[in-house]
């Protein structure tokens, strides 16, 4: 099969097998404010990411792109509604793109079709320097994130077995690649252990990508003659990846993905204490399904219900949000309390003035 074939069979399987959505957001409940005062025409949904100001702390995620003209349309689409809903929008991997040049038109229909928006490259951590640099000349590409996802890579058929050297990787493209870099997760989920170890790199953000959104090891496993249905069900629930992030990471912004939907994922993922949300398999279902104008529909919905949260909390800001008190509870509060994460103390902050 080739990689093309194999992008192809990717979102046939993503869509088939959906979305668990064992995210551990429904164990999160925000505590009421009766007298919040506050007023939706003053909420504010700019988010900074980095040194970059974006005007809303939602984007496109990571989806596809490598798999011919199918890809090209997707990404074609996905840019327009970018652009229409005035959000960033990343690329899939580019990394067969950079071993086949056939296929870099795939991804540059997604910078064609939005000239002047925030644009993400994309490539593995076994990628070069001289490889990075690449991705982002071919999409000029404002931002890179550069993807984790070693058990995608074990339950692929054809997938790596070596995850030797990463970091180290890592760090030499940051040094040497002129754009703002993220490390995400492909739905797996950031840990504590591995947030400590980027904490040290001069990235602009970490990118959860947390258990409970579209599952490449399932997906991969519909593929496979031998399938590693212990995978299934591997990973870090994005609530609780969020938190682990933030905790192993405090110098760095947290990007929260995996399984996001509704308003209420991304306002309850940005109080846990993300700065920006991905959306990418939900979003990517209702293009193929209902067009462009209802994704653009369900976007300006979503960016509406935010702000009727916000208002509600007396949060003006995503920065408000980081001190709104909630409670967590079932397995998501049991795991950050094993984990020494006290989960108990998002119940006792103190929210901000609404004027502050």
């Amino acid at each position: 099969m080739s990689r093309a074939e194999r992008k192809i069979d990717h979102i046939h399987y993503a869509l088939s097998t959906g979305q668990s959505g064992r995210t551990g957001l429904d164990h999160i409940q925000f505590i009421h404010r009766s007298l919040p005062g506050s007023s939706v025409t003053d909420i504010s949904l700019s988010a900074k990411i980095g040194e970059l100001q974006w005007s809303s702390p939602i984007f496109v995620n990571a989806m596809t792109g490598g798999g011919g003209q199918t890809t090209a349309d997707i990404n074609t689409q996905l840019a327009e509604v970018a652009a229409a809903c005035e959000l960033p929008m990343a690329v899939g991997s580019q990394m067969s793109a950079v071993r086949h040049p056939e296929e870099r038109l795939t991804f540059r229909a997604a910078r064609k079709a939005n000239p002047r928006g925030i644009m993400m490259a994309n490539i593995g951590s076994e990628a070069t320097v001289d490889e990075a640099i690449a991705v982002c000349d071919m999409i000029e590409a404002d931002v890179l994130q550069i993807h984790l996802n070693v058990i995608q890579e074990l339950a692929m058929p054809e997938g790596d077995r070596d995850f030797r050297g990463a970091i180290d990787r890592i760090a030499a493209i940051c040094e040497q690649v002129g754009v703002p870099i993220i490390v995400k997760e492909t739905g797996f989920g950031i840990g504590l252990e591995t947030a400590k170890l980027l904490n040290e790199l001069p990235l602009a953000a970490i990118d959860t990508a947390g258990f409970g959104g579209t599952n490449f090891a399932a997906v991969e496993n519909e593929r496979s003659a031998r399938p590693m249905a212990f995978f299934n069900n591997w990973g870090i629930p994005t609530a609780v990846s969020i938190v682990e992030t933030a905790a192993g990471a405090p110098a760095k912004t947290v990007i929260a993905s995996g399984g996001l939907q509704h308003a209420e994922d991304v306002v309850k993922s940005l109080a846990l204490g993300a700065s920006a949300a991905g959306l990418s398999g939900f979003l990517l279902n209702i293009l193929l399904t209902g067009g462009q104008e209802a994704l653009i529909d369900h976007i300006n919905g979503l960016k509406m219900d935010m702000k009727m949260m916000m208002c509600a909390l007396g949060a003006r800001t995503i920065g408000h949000l980081h001190q709104t008190p909630l409670m967590i509870y079932g397995e998501t509060e049991h795991w950050l309390r094993v984990r020494g994460l006290e989960p108990g103390r998002f119940a006792l902050r103190t929210p901000a003035p609404f004027d502050s």
